[in-house]
């Protein structure tokens, strides 16, 4: 199981370590696109994911048209934003509280959202886009003729956009049933946030072989010493040559415990 997938660490320097916080949902490093005209706070929203540009598509090969009139100038622009405006009614039309988007999302979509009440972000990290879907039970759709009601999103309480140091964070929390979480570490420095992320690191994997594995050795050279009494043991039980083989590995086995001691001492 990779934790990457459903665990996200945010570091944000400025404050306390006892102000970081574990959320029960997803953070990203994201702000809605328009903020004066959009909400940045909603309440059982509507989320919709996409992995498809809200903006118009240009060729992928080199195009060429040869304008031999002023007006056909005007006739372009016009067709970029009829098919602009179709994609947002085709979005439109499922009610969305938050259109997210792996890709871009254009001056002429942003106006018809906020026009609608929508909060658009866009050009967020397919690995965000994924933690969102499982705490929002929301399902990335890829293309625009493929966008149906059960793609749409309910799972989630709260979406807040806060400013936290010099950055916004959007908060997707109060999930009802989350899959994935966020823990917001904060702190005075980079350097121990980036320690303090390593020992979580460490410590989330241990977690996990607990409950992969729940089976545990004790640290400290224990289990070398025990190793070592138990060989100790058996060896005075054999007689002969034979014996020699359980003698050296229980030697062998506490000099693993003197080496050990001697490297946590320093």
């Amino acid at each position: 199981m990779d934790i990457q997938k459903y665990i996200k660490v945010e570091k944000v320097p400025g404050g306390q370590l006892e102000d970081s916080v574990v959320g029960k949902g997803v953070m990203i490093n994201k702000d809605v696109i328009a903020p004066g005209k959009m909400r940045r706070k909603i309440l059982n929203q509507r989320i919709i994911l996409l992995d498809w540009p809200v903006e118009y598509k240009k060729g992928e090969n080199q195009t060429n048209a040869e304008l031999l009139k002023e007006e056909d100038w005007g006739v372009l622009l016009q067709l970029e934003e009829e098919y602009i405006e179709r994609l947002c009614v085709q979005i439109l039309k499922f009610k969305p509280d938050v259109v997210i988007t792996g890709k871009g999302l254009s001056d002429l979509a942003c106006h018809y959202f906020s026009k609608a009440g929508v909060s658009g972000m866009r050009r967020l990290r397919k690995t965000d886009n994924n933690r969102i879907a499982k705490a929002c039970g929301a399902v990335i759709v890829n293309r625009p003729d493929e966008l149906q009601q059960s793609d749409v999103g309910t799972g989630t309480g709260i979406f807040e956009v806060k400013k936290i140091g010099d950055e916004f964070f959007a908060f997707f929390v109060d999930c009802k049933e989350p899959k994935a979480c966020t823990v917001l570490l904060i702190g005075p420095s980079k350097d121990l946030l980036n320690e303090v992320e390593r020992n979580l690191q460490d410590a989330m994997s241990v977690a996990r072989n607990i409950l992969k594995n729940p089976k545990l050795g004790p640290g400290g050279g224990a289990t070398q010493l025990t190793v070592s009494a138990t060989l100790k043991q058996k060896s005075s039980s054999v007689e002969g040559i034979e014996k020699w083989p359980y003698e050296a590995a229980a030697i062998a086995c506490k000099w693993l415990y003197h080496v050990l001691w001697l490297t946590i001492a320093g």
